[in-house]
């Protein structure tokens, strides 16, 4: 068969190892790129290059078994990555890290303050009741579940809401919104349900770029950068795809590899289930600047973590988040290389070193229907739509996605 693939990322790239022993493929990326969330740039400090992660950046050893065996098949090493996490509250001055117990009292007149005494009693009870919460399959938004058990301000404001933001790419006000169900089967999944925490985080050594140059070669010569997709037209002969300048083609099947929202733009007759679930499965924007202004990161030494995050005022409609690279990637470089989410106008303009844009899926009562009616519009009339968005937003869900749309087109599974 002839199958257009739509999209370059994880999706579509693992779809195309899958299916490019068995079937035509043309894969269309809009950018000039190919990767998607999955870009490492390279940049010269002291006159040395290093190439840092700006997207997709970590896994896991526990919850990312289709990437491990892609990564694998590739012959990909990757190195541990420490995963701690810090926020930062400018309004009350609070500042600590997720180390126990020094990160937790990286500002030890806490312990006087009821607020910090009350969110760490909080963080215990939320652990003990995650497994009512799964077994009782509870759904409420986590905001409203929060009010209703009674959590405090201080858990609620300074820890549980912006670890969500900060996993997701998400506002605050929009983390509120995610079913509590789900929200803590991801915690419980991910390890960080419990003190310690009970999986080992890892990078790509060398950068992520790495893992894409190789799952490409066999068929790097199908790829059509700068291509964006305009029509896709189901006709009786088959689906007519409209791209850039070129002619209309026509195809068997086409996978489409990218946003939801993006899908549903280009389809000349969406079916009204497409509208419907393609529709209330949204994406928010945020602005990526790379960058060694290390005011960004938290002042309080022991607070120093991978992921940072800061509350500020009115910074409830965007995750303010700054990546230490040097911490997650292991690099060695007389800067601080930084990667900060929703906070350019923060930054030292001569401190950037490279600025672009990810979206990112929202999650919230609407989109979690949605994606359980992926069967409804997937693998009908010669349309398949593979990609993160119809779980939690990561690299193992983009992979398993391609996975479930590559087994219906017999491909070679991982």
């Amino acid at each position: 068969m002839r199958i257009a693939i739509i999209g370059s990322g994880i999706s579509g790239l693992s779809a195309a190892h899958m299916l490019h022993k068995e079937h035509a493929l043309t894969i269309f990326e809009a950018d000039s790129r190919i990767g998607g969330h999955t870009n490492t740039v390279e940049v010269e400090i002291a006159d040395r290059k290093y190439s840092v992660d700006t997207g997709f950046i970590v896994f896991n050893d526990k919850t990312y078994p289709h990437f491990i065996n892609l990564m694998a098949q590739l012959g990909v090493e990757s190195q541990d990555a420490p995963m701690g996490f810090s926020v930062v509250n400018e309004v009350s001055g609070l500042q600590y890290s997720s180390a126990f117990p020094g990160g937790l009292l990286a500002q030890p007149q806490n312990l006087l303050k009821p607020r910090f005494i009350k969110m760490v009693r909080d963080i215990l009870k939320f652990m003990r009741n995650s497994d009512a919460i799964i077994a009782n399959n509870d759904s409420r938004p986590l905001g409203q579940y929060l009010r209703d058990e009674g959590y405090s301000e201080g858990f609620i404001q300074d820890y549980l809401l912006p670890i969500g933001s900060a996993i997701w790419s998400a506002p605050l006000e929009v983390t509120g919104e995610f079913p509590v169900n789900q929200f803590v089967q991801f915690f419980h999944n991910h390890g960080l349900l419990s003190v310690k925490g009970n999986v080992q985080w890892r990078t790509i050594t060398g950068g992520s770029q790495r893992y894409v140059d190789k799952l490409i070669q066999p068929f790097k010569q199908h790829i059509r950068t700068s291509s964006p997709v305009q029509q896709v037209t189901r006709r009786d002969d088959g689906v007519w795809v409209k791209a850039g300048s070129v002619e209309a083609e026509r195809f068997d099947e086409v996978i489409f590899a990218c946003h939801s929202d993006q899908a549903l733009a280009m389809i000349t007759d969406p079916s009204v289930a497409e509208r419907e679930i393609l529709g209330d499965l949204p994406y928010q924007a945020n602005d990526a600047v790379l960058h060694t202004d290390t005011r960004l990161l938290p002042s309080a030494k022991r607070a120093a973590s991978g992921w940072n995050y800061r509350i500020s005022e009115g910074s409830d409609h965007d995750a303010q988040l700054t990546y230490n690279m040097n911490f997650l990637q292991g690099i060695k470089c007389p800067e601080t290389l930084c990667v900060s989410l929703n906070q350019t106008d923060r930054i030292n303009p001569n401190r950037i070193l490279y600025q672009t844009r990810y979206d990112h899926p929202v999650y919230t009562q609407k989109s979690a229907a949605a994606r359980q009616r992926w069967s409804e519009i997937s693998g009908v009339n010669k349309l398949h739509f593979c990609g993160a968005y119809w779980s939690f937003g990561f690299h193992e869900d983009g992979v398993r996605s391609a996975v479930r749309v590559a087994g219906m087109l017999g491909g070679e599974l991982l």
